[in-house]
């Protein structure tokens, strides 16, 4: 059971005893206060009886005969003096301007508390139980009844007079009455019914489970929670009854209306009061406990309970244990539960003191989570409703977060934390900061400063930098390289870190963020010549980003060396910017490099750096040969007289074999192919390129005694030279290695010859068969003229206007029309007519195809 302490009003005579309530981890529902003002001026020298809530007002019974009305706050608006003994019940309709009283001396008072109509009756017995009708205020429901031995119905008539009608007697006293709607349930000693007013049926009996209970000590309590259903608490058992209609075959002699129990279970403790919450119970109990000390059974606190009903059982949502005025004196029926319809609020009523429950609003559960320090819940729930809260305001929790957080020593968070909850208030930054630096935990906080458009004071960036440039070089390093450069005097932290490289001048950290802070000064030359000493890897990117190619004209040695293929890019697409003579001129010291640079801007243009061809093959000779002979083969600028120099001082044998081809000596290039190279197949390939008859010549007379070129020559020859020129010059008996498959393979190749040119043949005759039978086709079809043809010689009409007059037309296959007079005489060697205009633009010419006469 979690007990609450309660939120009252302290005064001198409160006996709440806090120490005795112990503190629990769960959230309490509901908060507690105590109905003071005028309420305690009244119970100071009366007890309460009774008391009836409205949604406007209050009306409270005492023992000593008095009504008052209050309104929430307790003060007293109204007071009655209705009786000299204890006032039993108060009843007010749903307006609140007609109430009902009975008292313990069987004086029943019906009346407007705004008008003068009233009823007046005194009973011969104590009236327990007094129920206006919820529509009192209306002319038609000017009924009301009282509980004694008997229930009895009022009911005005036209003349204003009072009519009696007994609904129910003989089951003992009527102890609680609950008019709803057209319902009236009641409770006597037997058990709990249920009218129907309309009708005057009663429509069920519930009876009473525990009879060993006296009925005057555990009262019934009962509650609607709607107009059909009825929540009935009596001893320690709860039912929920549902009241539907019957179906109309059902009915016969039976009410129209059932009453179905869809929830029955029994409690621990008591019950003094019930009230509905949503779906869900509030529950009073009356507690009795032994006490350790006396070892006696005693009154302890009441307590007020939340469950959640079942069919069966129910689940207990929570448990508070009240600390009421007199609660060790109080009995089971000194206690009574009130609400207020519509409203989640309660009344715990007991002779000397009055509670006022209600259901915790957002503003109590931050308040509950902020005393169990659980900020970071407070504070979430306060961003949610920060538009409904009252007593609370976002900025107040987070800073109560940051400072817990700060005392727990979790500095790291707090420091995040502050980013969310100081937003942009920068004075509060501002004192964070201090806060951090007093507690040495500046470099905890200096990830999350604003850094965007609102930014504090720069004396507050210099301060946390210059605590990190103290301990921390790589911290201050990341700051420097995350920090925008305005956030701070730059020339300040430039200073600062200077007079530390005084006493560290290798300090790589130190160097590289000089490097960066002179790059935002945009003194781009010192820090390019920092980042070259340090061979740093954003050197080129400084360059290209701010366009330094003029501080690195004397400085292009080192670029290389720290990386050559960047540099060499960076330079060649720069071009613009750095010519090319004067890197060739940087790197004159240096021919590695400066072959690596020609050789990629060769790559490049063929062309662009034509004058330094000359220089290149001494560089391809000595750094690159691999790369000498495509240079030499793609070059149409290099001396080949030189080259040829290089390379036959070098015996580079392929390379002078090209370069004499080149320069025409193919002979020369055969011979050294053959003599220093060995390699016939080369030769072979050399010749085919050439095809030159006398290299072959050359080649046969060389390889005709030596039988594996000869073997070579057979293999290859055959598609270039005759074989026979070659297999007549072989002398008799000589050895010749694979002699015979060499012959097959000349074979096979000359057996391939023929059956291609047949192949070919076939072809050919083929298609000119088709191209033939289309030509005729195409030239056998009509060409149509008509008057819209021309002759093109004349170029007048081609048929005469007059149709009776002769006419003589020439067509020819090319589609061109001419007059026959128009024509040239055909001569007598070549009888044969051909198209003017088609034989004047070298077209194959056409004979005509037509002859149109009349």
């Amino acid at each position: 059971m979690a007990e609450a302490e309660e939120k009252v009003v302290k005064s001198s005579e409160e006996s709440t005893d806090d120490s005795e309530e112990d503190e629990s981890e769960d959230e309490p529902k509901l908060k507690y206060e105590r109905l003071s003002n005028g309420v305690t001026d009244i119970l100071q020298q009366d007890a309460a009886s009774c008391m009836t809530v409205h949604e406007k007002f209050l009306a409270l019974g005492t023992h000593s005969g008095k009504v008052y009305l209050l309104d929430i706050q307790g003060n007293v608006t109204q007071k009655f003096e209705i009786s000299t003994v204890k006032i039993n019940q108060i009843s007010l309709d749903e307006s609140g301007e007609h109430v009902g009283i009975c008292c313990e001396d069987g004086k029943v008072q019906v009346f407007g508390l705004y008008s003068r109509e009233g009823f007046h009756e005194i009973f011969d017995c104590p009236i327990k139980i007094v129920a206006v009708h919820p529509q009192f205020g209306k002319s038609s429901c000017k009924q009301f009844v009282t509980g004694g031995n008997k229930l009895l119905l009022y009911e005005r008539t036209w003349l204003n007079r009072w009519k009696t009608f007994v609904l129910h007697e003989g089951e003992g006293n009527i102890t609680n009455i609950k008019w709803r709607g057209n319902l009236i349930a009641w409770a006597n000693n037997m058990g709990v019914k249920i009218l129907d007013i309309i009708t005057k049926q009663r429509i069920t009996n519930v009876p009473r489970d525990d009879t060993s209970l006296r009925p005057d000590m555990y009262p019934c309590s009962l509650c609607w929670k709607d107009n059909l259903t009825l929540i009935i608490g009596w001893g320690n058992s709860v039912k929920i009854c549902s009241v539907k209609e019957r179906h109309a075959s059902e009915i016969r002699d039976l009410p129209s209306r059932y009453v179905e129990i869809v929830s029955q279970f029994d409690e621990e403790f008591y019950i003094s009061g019930l009230a509905p919450l949503s779906d869900q119970l509030v529950i009073l109990f009356y507690v009795k406990e032994v006490s350790e000390k006396a070892g006696k059974v005693c009154c302890a606190r009441p307590r007020l309970d939340i469950i959640q009903p079942l069919p069966e059982s129910y689940e207990e949502i929570s448990s508070d244990a009240l600390t009421v005025r007199g609660f060790q004196e109080n009995e089971c029926r000194d206690y009574r539960l009130e609400y207020a319809e519509g409203e989640s609020l309660f009344y715990i009523i007991s002779p000397r003191d009055i509670v006022m429950a209600k259901e915790r609003d957002q503003d109590d559960h931050i308040d509950w989570l902020l005393e169990k320090k659980k900020y970071e819940e407070a504070l979430m729930a306060a961003e949610i409703s920060q538009k409904t809260i009252k007593r609370h305001k976002v900025l107040d929790i987070g800073l109560s977060y940051i400072s817990h957080l700060v005392e727990n020593g979790d500095c790291e968070l707090a420091a995040r934390k502050c980013q969310k909850i100081l937003g942009k208030n920068m004075k509060l930054w501002e004192d964070e900061v201090y806060r951090f630096k007093k507690i040495g935990q500046l470099k905890a906080i200096s990830q999350y400063l604003p850094r965007g458009d609102l930014r504090l004071r720069p004396a507050i960036y210099e301060m946390i930098l210059d605590e990190f440039l103290k301990s921390d070089y790589e911290g201050f390093s990341t700051l420097i390289r995350e920090w925008p450069g305005d956030l701070y005097n730059n020339m300040t932290i430039v200073q600062a870190v200077l007079d530390h490289l005084k006493k560290d001048p290798q300090n790589r950290t130190l160097l590289k963020t000089l490097a960066e802070l002179y790059t935002y000064d945009q003194r781009y030359d010192r820090a390019l010549e920092i980042y070259l000493t340090l061979r740093h890897k954003d050197v080129f990117q400084l360059i290209h980003k701010h366009n330094l190619f003029s501080s690195i004209r004397d400085k292009i040695v080192l670029l290389m060396e720290f990386d050559a293929e960047k540099a060499v890019d960076m330079l060649l697409d720069n071009e613009d910017k750095i010519s090319t003579e004067k890197v060739v001129e940087e790197l004159e010291n240096r021919p590695e490099l400066q072959h690596l640079y020609l050789h990629k801007l060769f790559k490049r243009d063929h062309h662009k750096g034509q004058r330094f061809h000359e220089k290149q093959i001494s560089l391809y000779a000595e750094y690159d040969r691999p790369n000498l002979l495509p240079f030499l083969r793609d070059s149409t600028h290099c001396p080949l007289e030189k080259a040829l120099e290089i390379c036959q001082q070098r015996n580079f044998v392929e390379e002078t074999v090209f370069l004499l081809s080149r320069m025409g000596n193919s002979r020369r290039a055969l011979q050294m192919i053959m003599e220093e190279l060995h390699n016939v197949d080369k030769a072979i390939e050399f010749a085919k390129e050439q095809d030159d008859a006398e290299l072959w010549e050359d080649l046969i007379l060389y390889s005709i005694d030596k039988p594996p070129f000869i073997t070579g020559l057979l293999n290859n020859i055959g598609t270039h030279v005759d074989p026979i020129l070659l297999i007549h010059r072989i002398k008799e008996g000589m050895e010749i290695p694979n002699l015979r498959d060499s012959l097959v393979k000349i074979l096979q190749d000359y057996n391939l010859q023929i059956l291609l040119r047949e192949g070919c043949k076939k072809i050919l005759v083929s298609d000119s068969l088709s191209l033939l039978k289309k030509m005729h086709r195409t030239q056998m079809r009509g060409v149509l003229v008509d008057d819209e043809s021309i002759c093109e010689s004349c170029l007048s009409p081609i048929l005469p206007s007059d149709a009776s007059k002769p006419f003589s037309v020439t067509v020819f296959h090319c589609r061109h029309m001419f007059h026959k007079e128009c024509l040239p005489v055909p001569s007598m060697m070549s009888p044969l007519q051909f198209c003017n205009i088609c034989s004047a633009k070298h077209r194959v010419p056409g004979s005509a195809i037509l002859e149109m006469k009349k």
